[in-house]
């Protein structure tokens, strides 16, 4: 009966961890769908917006929003020096 007891405390500890681990799973999955709405024509949502905005779309996908991505890049030039 003591054994039963600890199995049961030690899986209740358990499944109480598993939440904030499954957090980063769940952002990859809105991720995931996110690309899928972008692929078939555009972002749905504003969370769809944030999360392309932050991680960008697939390469290859044919959506304006995604071209809009591409083109917004930080272009650094190099400064000149001048000679004197």
């Amino acid at each position: 009966m003591h054994r039963f007891i600890v199995v049961v405390f030690g899986l209740g500890v358990l499944i109480a961890s598993v939440p904030p681990a499954a957090a980063g799973l769940t952002e990859a999955a809105e991720l995931e769908h996110a690309r899928g709405n972008a692929r078939a024509g555009g972002p749905v949502s504003e969370r769809d917006v944030e999360l392309l905005n932050r991680y960008g779309c697939l390469s290859g996908t044919d959506s304006a929003f995604c071209k809009r991505l591409e083109h917004h890049g930080w272009h650094y030039r190099e400064h000149r020096r001048r000679e004197d």
